[in-house]
């Protein structure tokens, strides 16, 4: 057998493809694939909303097909490809969604029970995987490999992937399950309730290190990805995000900046998602990997042409607080609205509550002492307040990372020299 021909919308990566499994030409256009290779078979493995585009005009030519699972978003879409492999006029096409438990025994049991039970409409299943070490399974997804980020997109109202990521407004870009409702609570508020707003959560890390006592204290690392996992989904539902993107990379990827793979999956994010507000962590956080989230999104950020920047990028807090900023480089954010909604966000994260941290009650006395130390002499503005550090200037590549930090510190530091000096120091 023959490998005639791959495709793929981005030239590089077709490209790469070719050469790692050996195909003998590499092509941007599927149809023009087609054309020239007039191949004796296909297989289409992409993203569900471009599978109907992608596989019917392989078919339409007579080309015998396989694809993966599901052949298409809508019933409407699968009619389609059903029709151009059996159109009219000529023997119908030889084509299949591929299945592997088609024949297990699970399934071939399914299929006994509902033999009589009439037309199936919908099915509903959960799979767990109990011990499972192959890295195709713990890994995977994204080009590379073992080791490889296992990306997982999830819409909690159901809409196709590609429209609820084009529909976002406000985007999060955070580094664990919990931070986005830690530092985004601005976005996620002001999203709330609208249908003309809408908030989009990326978690960048699986999560595995999590310190866990109590009910969780013997959970293993993948038994900790997963729970973090079904919590932000959790999250995302009460929180009516548009959707939330679980990259699955590990802290050590996104902390090592010869890894461009954080950097291409977020530039690539950025494009599908075009936001106006990014909410991230700030550059004078304290945990390593926040702070290297922050620099991957700063970097892909500047990757994009200035027009399709997002307008605003701000870092908010979590392993240190910013009241320590000066004057105009800290934004306070007024996140009195729905306290309700702030505390059933964070609650729903059990495996860090219950599990030993108490991030419920420390989130909501932060957003409090905020308010009442935000000003001395003056009465309470806000019931909540939440810090933020104004980075959007990073996005420029010509400005220094390291020198935009020491720039606010020195201006903390001269706030501080000058008030001793002026009281007598």
């Amino acid at each position: 057998m023959e490998l005639a021909g791959c495709c793929d919308l981005d030239a590089e990566r077709a490209e790469r493809f070719r050469a790692r499994f050996g195909f003998a030409r590499s092509y941007t256009d599927v149809r023009a694939m087609i054309a020239a290779e007039q191949p004796a078979a296909a297989a289409v493995a992409v993203l569900p909303d471009a599978m109907c585009g992608v596989a019917e005009p392989i078919l339409e030519q007579g080309v015998p097909l396989l694809i993966e699972k599901p052949p298409g978003l809508t019933a409407e879409e699968v009619d389609r490809l059903v029709a151009a492999a059996e159109r009219k006029g000529r023997a119908p096409v030889p084509h299949q969604v591929g299945f592997n438990r088609r024949h297990v025994p699970l399934m071939r049991e399914a299929r006994r029970r509902l033999a009589g039970m009439g037309p199936v409409h919908h099915v509903h299943y959960e799979m767990t995987r109990f011990d499972r070490r192959e890295p195709d399974l713990v890994s995977g997804g994204f080009e590379g490999g073992p080791g490889a980020m296992t990306t997982e997109v999830f819409v909690p109202d159901g809409v196709a992937e590609k429209d609820a990521l084009a529909r976002t407004t406000h985007l999060g870009v955070v580094a664990h399950p919990d931070d986005l409702e830690i530092l985004a609570q601005p976005g996620i508020l002001d999203c709330f309730g609208r249908r003309d707003l809408w908030f989009c959560g990326v978690v960048v890390t699986d999560g595995a290190g999590s310190p866990r006592s109590g009910p969780y204290a013997d959970m293993s690392d993948r038994d900790m990805v997963e729970i973090r996992r079904h919590e932000q989904r959790k999250a995302a539902v009460v929180g009516e995000y548009g959707a939330v993107v679980m990259v699955g990379a590990t802290s050590g990827e996104v902390k090592d900046p010869r890894d461009g793979r954080t950097v291409r999956e977020l530039a690539d994010l950025l494009r599908r998602t075009r936001p106006e507000m990014v909410y991230t962590h700030n550059l004078a956080d304290r945990h390593d990997t926040h702070v290297a989230v922050a620099l991957r999104l700063i970097e892909a950020c500047r990757t994009l042409p200035p027009a399709e920047r997002p307008r605003r990028l701000l870092g908010g807090e979590v392993w240190r607080d910013l009241d320590w900023l000066s004057g105009s480089d800290r934004l306070a954010v007024d996140v009195t609205a729905r306290e309700n909604i702030v505390a059933a966000l964070i609650g729903v994260f059990d495996s860090q509550v219950t599990g030993g941290k108490r991030y419920d009650l420390a989130l909501l006395g932060r957003r409090r002492a905020h308010a009442t130390f935000d000003e001395s002499h003056r009465t309470d503005a806000a019931a909540g307040i939440s810090l933020f550090m104004d980075m959007t200037p990073l996005m420029d590549p010509g400005r220094d990372l390291a020198g935009f930090a020491r720039e606010r510190i020195d201006r903390f530091a001269a706030d501080v020299r000058e008030r001793l000096s002026r009281l007598g120091a």
